[in-house]
C-alpha cells in the first residue's frame, strides 16, 4: 500500500510558508527633486499658462481687429456715399437723412444678427454677400442718379443710400454682433458685459467716420483711388479680402458696367462717352476733376454759346466765349459774365468816398474766386488784386478755361484762417475793396459769414474802404435776416440790393423767394452809402455791365419774408443756422435744375 500523504504536502521544500497572490514590495520613493528641477518645473507650468493666454489674447485680438476693420470700412462707405451724392443733389439734401439712416441699418443689424445668420448659413452667415453688394453700388448709384427728377432733392438721398449703403451697413453691423458673441468679457459685471459690444462698437464707428470723413474730404481727387469711383472700388476689394467667398464670381457684370458703361469713371474715355450722351442737349464737358469743395467741371453750351464752372450741383460763375474776340467786343480785356450780380460786385468802386481814390493807386482782396469775373475787371482797371481761394482746381480751371489775366496774388487757402492771420499782422497789406464771393450751394458757409470771420475782414479794410458781400439764399427764410444783422454788426453803414426784384406770382407758387444778395457796406460811422453813376470805363465795353454794374433792386427792412428775430451768428453758435440749410438747398436745387437740364447734372 501507498504511504498515505503526509500533512505537510503543499509545503515548500523548506518548509516555508505558502503565500499565494504575494504583491510586489512597492518602490523606494523617489528622491526629493533638486532646486534646479524644481525650478524647471514651475517654468514648465509657467510656460504652459503663458501659451494658453496667449492664445486666448490672439484669439480675442483677431476678432477684435476683424470687428473694428468691419466698422472701419462701413464708416468709409458712408462717408464716400455723402460724397457720390453731392453731384446729383447737392452736399446739403445729401446729408438730410443720412444720420438717421445709419442708425437705423446699425439698429436693424445688431438686432437681427442671429436671424440673418440663421437665413444666410449655408453660405456662411451674411459676411460674404458684403464684397457682392460692395461691387454692385457703382451700378446702382449709376441708374438711380438718372432717376434724381423723379426723385428730387427731398426723396433722392434717402431712396439711393436706402438701396445701396443701408444693406452694407445693415450686413457690416450683424458680422459684428455676431463676431462680438465669442468675445470674453469675465472680468466685467453682467450689466457691463451685455452692454459693452454695441457701446463700444457704436462708439468706435462713430470714431471712425469722423476721421476717415475728414480724411476723405481733405484728399479727395488726389489720384484715381481717391476719386468717389475710386474709392467705391477699393471698399468692394477690401471687403472681398475681409470676407472672402466663391460669390466673388458674381461681381464680374459689375465690374464690367464699371469699365464699360459708367461715365463717372475719370478717365478721357468715360468723357468722351459721356459727351456722346450729352449730345442731343447741346453740352458738352470741357474737362472735369474731383476737389476739396466738391466735383468740378467746365461746361460748354453749343447752342447758346456761354462756358459755366460747375460744383457739385451748382454753378461759379459763367461767361459768354461766343462774344471773345468778335465785333465790338474785339480787344476787350474781360469777358462777358452770364450771370448780372457778378457785374454787381464791381460797384464797389461806385461808392462815393470822402477821399476818392484812384485805381492805379488801390489794392483789393477777393474772397472767392470763381470763374474770376470779378478779379478780371479789378484787374482790367489797374487795381492791385489779391485772390483767396480755398480749391486748387477752381484756380486751374479759372485760369485755363475761363479769362482770368496772370498779374495778381493767389493765395490758395482757407480764407478763415488767412483772414486771421493777417488781421493780427499790424504789418500785413489793408485794402480799400474787399468783395466777399464764397460759393454757397444753397447753404451759406456758415464760417465765412459769422461775427468773428467778418471783424477779421474789418480789421483788413482801411477806414475809407468798401467792403460788398455776395449772399445767396431765400428770402422766405429766416437766414438772410440773420447774416444781413451780423454784418451791419460790424460795418455800420450798409446798403443790399438783390440781382432781381421778387417774381410775386412765383413766390405764391412755390413759397421759395431764392436770390443773389450784394451788401455794400463802409466803415464810416453814421455816413449813407451813395453810388456815383458809371462812366464808360467803368463799363469796359461790357454789355453786361452796363445792364447791371450800377446796383438798382435795392432790399428794404420789410422784404425778408421771414425773420425769426435771432441774434446775430457767432463761431460757436452756428447750428440754428443748419436748421434752415436743408429747406434753402431745396430750393437751390429746383432752381438749378432750371439753369441745366438734368442730364447734365446727373452725367457727372
Amino acid at each position: 500500500m501507498a504511504p498515505k500523504p503526509s500533512s505537510g504536502a503543499g509545503r515548500k521544500k523548506n518548509n516555508q510558508p505558502a503565500t499565494p497572490h504575494a504583491k510586489p514590495p512597492p518602490p523606494p520613493p523617489p528622491p526629493p527633486a533638486t532646486p534646479s528641477e524644481r525650478e524647471l518645473q514651475s517654468l514648465a507650468a509657467a510656460q504652459a499658462r503663458t501659451a494658453t493666454w496667449a492664445r486666448r489674447a490672439a484669439g480675442q485680438a483677431a476678432l477684435h481687429l476683424r470687428c473694428a476693420t468691419l466698422l472701419a470700412l462701413v464708416a468709409l462707405a458712408a462717408a464716400v456715399s455723402q460724397l457720390a451724392l453731392a453731384p446729383v443733389y447737392g452736399a446739403v439734401p445729401a446729408a438730410r437723412w443720412h444720420n438717421h439712416l445709419l442708425m437705423a441699418g446699425c439698429f436693424a443689424g445688431w438686432s437681427s444678427n442671429l436671424l440673418l445668420g440663421r437665413l444666410l448659413r449655408r453660405r456662411g452667415g451674411p459676411a460674404p454677400l458684403l464684397p457682392l453688394l460692395a461691387a454692385y453700388v457703382p451700378v446702382a448709384r449709376a441708374v438711380l442718379g438718372r432717376c434724381s427728377g423723379l426723385l428730387t432733392a427731398r426723396w433722392g438721398p434717402l431712396v439711393t443710400e436706402g438701396v445701396v449703403l443701408f444693406p452694407v451697413v445693415v450686413l457690416s453691423t450683424a458680422c459684428v454682433a455676431t463676431e462680438l458673441d465669442a468675445v470674453d468679457l469675465g472680468a466685467l459685471p453682467a450689466w457691463a458685459a451685455d452692454a459693452a459690444p454695441g457701446l463700444g462698437s457704436y462708439g468706435f464707428f462713430k470714431l471712425a467716420e469722423k476721421v476717415l470723413g475728414g480724411l476723405v474730404r481733405r484728399h479727395v481727387g488726389h489720384g484715381f483711388f481717391n476719386t468717389r469711383l475710386g474709392m467705391e472700388m477699393v471698399l468692394a476689394a477690401s471687403y472681398a479680402l475681409v470676407a472672402p467667398s466663391r460669390l466673388l464670381v458674381w461681381i464680374l457684370p459689375a465690374l464690367l458696367h464699371t469699365a464699360v458703361f459708367n461715365t463717372h469713371v475719370p478717365t478721357s474715355t468715360a468723357l468722351a462717352r459721356m459727351n456722346s450722351g450729352l449730345e442731343p442737349t447741346g453740352f458738352v464737358v470741357l474737362d472735369r476733376q474731383e476737389s476739396v469743395t466738391g466735383y468740378l467741371s467746365v461746361i460748354d453750351n453749343l447752342k447758346d454759346g456761354y462756358r459755366v464752372m460747375r460744383c457739385d450741383h451748382s454753378i461759379l460763375g459763367g461767361e459768354w466765349v461766343k462774344f471773345l474776340g468778335q465785333g465790338q467786343f474785339r480787344g476787350n480785356q474781360v469777358a462777358e459774365p452770364v450771370y448780372g450780380v457778378f457785374a454787381m460786385l464791381e460797384a464797389v468802386r461806385l461808392v462815393e468816398l470822402p477821399k476818392p481814390i484812384a485805381d492805379s493807386e488801390a489794392n483789393a482782396l477777393v474772397i472767392g474766386l470763381g470763374v474770376g469775373t470779378t478779379p478780371a475787371a479789378l484787374i482790367a482797371h489797374g487795381i492791385d488784386t489779391t485772390v483767396v481761394e480755398i480749391d486748387p482746381v477752381v484756380y486751374q480751371f479759372a485760369s485755363q478755361y475761363f479769362q482770368l489775366p496772370r498779374n495778381h496774388t493767389a493765395v490758395i487757402e482757407d480764407a478763415v484762417s488767412y483772414t486771421s492771420r493777417q488781421a493780427a499782422n499790424e504789418t500785413a497789406p489793408r485794402f480799400d475793396y474787399i468783395i466777399h464771393d464764397v460759393f454757397t450751394g444753397g447753404a451759406e458757409p456758415i464760417a465765412l459769414f459769422t461775427l468773428e470771420f467778418l471783424q477779421d475782414l474789418d480789421a483788413l479794410l482801411k477806414p475809407d474802404g468798401v467792403i460788398a458781400i455776395n449772399y445767396a439764399g431765400d428770402f422766405a427764410l429766416p437766414p438772410p435776416g440773420i447774416i444781413v444783422r451780423t454784418v451791419r454788426a460790424v460795418f455800420p453803414a450798409c446798403r443790399l440790393f438783390r440781382e432781381h426784384p421778387r417774381d410775386d406770382d412765383d413766390f405764391a407758387a412755390s413759397g421759395r423767394d431764392f436770390t443773389n444778395m450784394v451788401i455794400f457796406c463802409t466803415k464810416q460811422a453814421g455816413g449813407g452809402i451813395s453810388f456815383r453813376d458809371p462812366e464808360e470805363r467803368d463799363l469796359l465795353n461790357s454789355p453786361s455791365r452796363r445792364a447791371f454794374l450800377l446796383p438798382r433792386h435795392e432790399v428794404g427792412e420789410g422784404d425778408f419774408a421771414a425773420d425769426d428775430g435771432a441774434g446775430i451768428l457767432r463761431r460757436n453758435d452756428t447750428e440754428r443756422l443748419r436748421v434752415w440749410h436743408g429747406m434753402s438747398a431745396l430750393g437751390h436745387w429746383a432752381v438749378m435744375r432750371t439753369v441745366l437740364p438734368a442730364a447734365v447734372w446727373e452725367a457727372w
